[in-house]
């Protein structure tokens, strides 16, 4: 039989001597790749070439970086791999109320990046028992911030619960909300004007504006709606000055 007694054929021994190289190339590029795999490991968590060196902060208006650096608390000279940066997120969430959002991101090789954004005062309140002193309501209702001037452009907030079945359905913090919502929702010209907006039900809000004029509003519901009949209202009604619009297909208009 052909090739019994001289071995396996030529085209089999062509392809054992192929196989060879292949396996010591695999073999090869295994090596390597867990040579340098654990070079990586070494470099991420047990050298000291990517350790946190400085924390940069930034898209702070009132806040300081010394306030956010502190609440942060990432720590220095550990491996910047090993931050835990939801922990740190949440510290500076729970340690000032006054962040919105925050992210934290590594900036390699040696820097932690805390991103931060503010809330934005849409309402104030009188601090109780502290003449002078107002708090700062965001566009979720939250109060987060005491400040000792009032913020120009930016209207008061009363609460002036009545004790009717319907509101006790509601707490505080949704009637709050629900002022908020109406004030966010009217229109740019009529908010730069309002001073102080009245809550005495979910149904019942009231923008008391400039010049002693009111516009009644309602619940917050249809907000678009509302503000799109309240511009048009005063444009009609430009003596008027009371502004009904708690049913924005049916408007009023008064002299006060």
């Amino acid at each position: 039989m052909p090739g019994s007694d001289f071995g396996p054929p030529p085209a089999q021994r062509a392809g054992r001597r192929l196989r060879l190289p292949r396996l010591r190339t695999l073999l090869i590029l295994i090596i390597v790749a867990m040579v340098l795999g654990s070079f990586a490991v070494w470099a991420l968590y047990s050298s000291n070439l990517l350790r946190v060196e400085r924390v940069t902060v930034s898209g702070t208006r009132v806040l300081t970086e010394e306030q956010v650096r502190g609440a942060a608390e990432v720590p220095m000279g550990v491996p910047l791999a090993s931050v835990d940066t939801g922990a740190v997120e949440h510290r500076l969430k729970t340690s000032l109320r006054r962040i919105a959002s925050v992210e934290a991101v590594r900036d390699w090789p040696n820097s932690m990046g805390l991103k931060v954004t503010e809330r934005t005062p849409e309402a104030l309140m009188e601090k109780p028992g502290d003449t002078g002193k107002y708090i700062e309501v965001d566009v979720e209702g939250v109060p987060y911030a005491t400040v000792a001037k009032r913020p120009k452009g930016v209207p008061l907030l009363v609460l002036d619960v009545d004790k009717s079945a319907g509101s006790r359905r509601f707490g505080a913090d949704r009637l709050r909300l629900e002022a908020v919502k109406a004030t966010v929702a009217l229109p740019e010209a009529v908010r730069r004007d309002t001073r102080t907006v009245r809550i005495g039900s979910y149904d019942s809000i009231t923008m008391e504006l400039s010049g002693n004029r009111t516009v009644m509003w309602g619940s917050s519901e249809h907000g678009a709606a509302k503000a799109r009949t309240l511009t048009a209202l005063m444009k009609a009604e430009k003596e008027a000055g009371h502004f009904d619009v708690s049913v924005p297909s049916a408007p009023a208009a008064s002299a006060s």
